[in-house]
């Protein structure tokens, strides 16, 4: 965020780049980064400079190459394919087709960058006394820790539980905790925590832990609970769900943004609907990385940013044909929708300049069309699938860069809350009618009428418009189509309509592939979406396998620790 520029500056003479627990270090002030603890009595205003890598960690982890941010790739949503006559995309490949192993690189980016930031927790923890640390410093620390393990776990589920680092012994490498020793630390570090945190909400906004984030991290361990576990006989988890969520949903702060744009600006700390954004930074915490991701190299001039693109992603169109009232000129490639997200979130059809002439490249417009052909046979050519240009793209160098992440917001508590009601049937009071009611209240700002925007228990029970099924064409530019198309079952997915709605509203929001996976088929609910369905050049899986929920741990990190165990169903 450009306004944070100053702040950046200084942080980065620290060796950091995203906002502290408080405020930086100033210029003039000393820096103690080199210097040992026990040989320096730290103020406080010192010790805030020492918590940079917490935060750093988290930027990296989600938009590093190779980082959180990227994950939608496993989903019905959207792909980066293999880009014929640019030459790049294959790596992408497997993550699509759910083909994964070892030797991915993304596995090794995820795991290093989230136990960096435990890490630098676990340091600071143990000199919680020469950093002189406050009881509110220590508890923010800690429920940073949790925030880590959270994703960790949920990406690899059997991973090491680490909670000191200068109290190790020498040649010290760490063992798996079980499943279950994972879940207790972390549901019982964030409810020591919850109450301890500050509840300024500001600092939610900016990167930094409050009260409210610590109940959001609490929630959505909640929520994906049973699809964790695979054990779907305890509904107690949905109750201590809304639970949590009812302390985010009573803070008068909280408010929807009126435009769903406002949650994608450059800097978001103006919309009151951010629980918890994670802030970039162009020139010091730059890596808001989707512009640049998505757009063609030629498709730049449309923002006048002048940063490297490559073009690779591509939406799906199974799932843009979900969007209310879509209606497809295919002869030219555009396209408009009833929901408005539609238009806010992708671009497509020919493009046109900053100054609205045409964009060519070598004599042709470009145009992004509709469809595309296939993910790796033959790939994709440049300008085949709709763009995201969902997060706001500036002109000049940055592109997307200096966007903020919306990690948590409102319409994500009201929507969880909805599916708990629904899943449980009531609670506390509260109806089915209701949850329908929160999926309506977030649906608003994205229909000019009330009747588009409304949802009704049928609806979010009901089926998925979603055309699961098999499609590729394997034929390459100028041949004659040849399309393999099978349709998937229709109607067998619980809470269908609920299904959608998450899709449209938090599309690149990293949520999808926890959705699918915690979504179960009604005609087999020992199988989620995730494995069970079938999708653009993605097979569904057989039977009641679950391996792929998780992933391998990466090779390079295995071999170098003899205590670690690959996860089931996958080699080493």
């Amino acid at each position: 965020m450009k306004s944070k520029l100053y702040k950046s500056l200084a942080c980065s003479m620290l060796g950091a780049s995203m906002l502290t627990l408080g405020s930086c270090t100033d210029l003039s002030e000393t820096i103690y980064s080199e210097i040992a603890s026990e040989q320096y009595e730290f103020s406080e205003s010192d010790n805030q400079g020492q918590f940079a890598t917490v935060y750093s960690s988290l930027r990296d982890f989600y938009w590093a190459w190779y980082g959180y941010a990227d994950l939608d790739i496993c989903t019905d949503l959207w792909c980066i394919p293999l880009r014929l006559g640019v030459g790049w995309g294959d790596l992408y490949i497997s993550f699509h087709k759910h083909e994964f192993h070892a030797g991915l690189g993304h596995l090794s980016g995820l795991w290093t960058n989230g136990y960096a930031g435990i890490t630098a927790c676990n340091k600071l923890l143990d000199q919680t006394e020469s950093l002189k640390l406050t009881d509110s410093q220590v508890a923010q620390l800690r429920a940073y820790r949790a925030l880590y393990y959270y994703l960790l776990f949920d990406l690899f589920r059997n991973i090491p539980l680490e909670t000191t680092f200068y109290n190790n012994p020498e040649g010290y490498q760490p063992k798996q905790a079980t499943p279950q020793e994972m879940w207790d630390f972390i549901i019982g570090e964030l409810n020591d925590v919850k109450n301890a945190c500050g509840t300024d909400v500001k600092a939610g906004k900016n990167g930094e832990m409050n009260n409210y984030v610590v109940h959001m991290i609490l929630a959505k361990m909640y929520l994906n609970h049973n699809a964790w576990f695979n054990n779907h006989s305890d509904n107690s988890y949905y109750e201590k769900c809304i639970d949590e969520l009812e302390t985010i949903l009573a803070e008068s702060q909280y408010q929807l943004a009126p435009n769903y744009e406002d949650n994608f600006k450059e800097d978001i700390t103006t919309s009151p609907e951010i629980i918890f954004g994670i802030p970039f930074e162009y020139l010091y915490a730059g890596g808001n990385y989707f512009a640049n991701l998505w757009m063609n190299e030629a498709g730049r001039a449309t923002w006048q940013f002048t940063g490297w693109a490559t073009g690779g992603g591509g939406a799906l169109n199974q799932f843009l044909n979900t969007y209310k009232g879509i209606q497809v000129d295919y002869a030219t490639n555009k396209a408009t929708a009833t929901d408005k997200r539609f238009g806010l979130c992708w671009i497509g059809g020919p493009q046109v300049d900053y100054a609205g002439e045409k964009i060519m490249v070598d004599g042709t417009q470009l145009n992004y069309t509709y469809n595309m052909r296939s993910i790796d046979n033959p790939g994709c050519y440049p300008m085949e699938g709709y763009r995201l240009q969902k997060y706001e793209i500036l002109e000049g160098d940055w592109g997307s860069s200096y966007d903020d992440i919306p990690f948590f917001r409102l319409a994500d508590a009201k929507m969880m809350k909805a599916e708990c009601l629904l899943r449980l049937g009531g609670y506390k009071g509260e109806t089915k009618e209701d949850a329908a009611e929160l999926v309506t209240e977030v649906r608003r700002r994205a229909f000019d009428n009330e009747a588009d925007a409304k949802r009704t228990v049928a609806d979010l029970e009901g089926n998925s418009v979603y055309k699961y099924g098999y499609w590729e064409n394997t034929a390459k530019q100028d041949e004659s189509d040849n399309i393999t198309s099978e349709l998937d079952t229709n109607g067998d997915i619980e809470l269908g309509g609920l299904l959608d709605d998450l899709a449209w509203e938090f599309v690149a929001e990293h949520h999808r592939r926890q959705d699918l996976i915690r979504f179960r088929l009604k005609n087999n609910p020992q199988q989620n979406v995730y494995n069970g369905k079938s999708w653009f050049c993605k097979k569904a899986i057989t039977g009641n396998g679950h391996e792929a929920d998780i992933f391998p741990i990466y090779r390079d990190i295995l071999n170098g620790n003899v205590n670690l165990v690959q996860n089931p169903g996958y080699s080493e």
